[in-house]
């Protein structure tokens, strides 16, 4: 019974839910930005790594192995705290954003570059010979082809950004996470928290399950 009333105390989880929702609202805006923009900028990586002077290429590698290994709290860290001594002061909305989309973009990069190869060389040689320019071959011919191995890890990697999110509470910017712990040391509970964790598996347990469907459909398709 003192589980219950700890960890799933009701009126506790009553209480703290228009907390959490405030929460839920920044985690969802922070996620959906940081998707758009890294995304964005991970697609430019690829191509500038694929395409580019072998100079510029050389930085784009070096630019994707840094921040895939790149812890991201180290990196969030960093963005709040060190760039304000260099004149650049972000909030902890942008700082978060900006440090995961970085994160994020490198690893798009390396997905987006995985499905443009896989495309067989007769498709970029048959556009060429057809005298299209390179942004239309690859919008019109590579890139809807390169889609369907791409988007199975891309949503992967959107999952993960979701649940990074959390990380933005160590710069204090309001989020699911942070509205929980600040709603668990106001009420001496911590029921707040796993409300917050039962939110995030409402959200992201869907967008698993369409991972899963999305790679057996491309197993489906590639078999064919």
């Amino acid at each position: 019974m003192d589980l219950i009333n700890t960890f799933f105390n009701w009126d506790v989880l009553v209480r703290a839910f228009p907390i959490l929702l405030r929460g839920l609202g920044n985690t969802v805006m922070l996620g959906v930005v940081t998707i758009i923009i890294g995304t964005t900028a991970g697609l430019l990586l690829c191509l500038v790594r694929l395409y580019a002077i072998r100079p510029i290429q050389l930085l784009t590698i070096v630019y994707i192995d840094v921040f895939r290994a790149l812890p991201i709290l180290v990196l969030l860290i960093l963005v709040y705290y060190a760039l304000p001594f260099v004149g650049l002061r972000l909030d902890s909305f942008s700082s978060a954003t900006m440090a995961l989309s970085m994160v994020l973009a490198a690893f798009t990069a390396e997905v987006c570059r995985a499905g443009i190869q896989n495309v067989p060389k007769g498709q970029f040689e048959a556009a060429a010979s057809l005298g299209m320019p390179f942004w239309q071959s690859m919008r019109k011919i590579i890139l809807p082809q390169a889609i369907r191995v791409i988007i199975p890890p891309l949503t992967s990697n959107s999952i993960s950004v979701f649940k990074d999110t959390a990380l933005a509470s160590v710069v204090a910017m309001p989020d699911l996470l942070k509205q929980a712990n600040d709603a668990q040391a106001m009420m001496a509970n911590p029921t707040p928290l796993i409300g917050a964790a039962l939110i995030y598996l409402a959200i992201l347990w869907p967008l698993v399950r369409l991972v899963g469907y999305l790679e057996a459909r491309n197993q489906r398709a590639t078999s064919r």
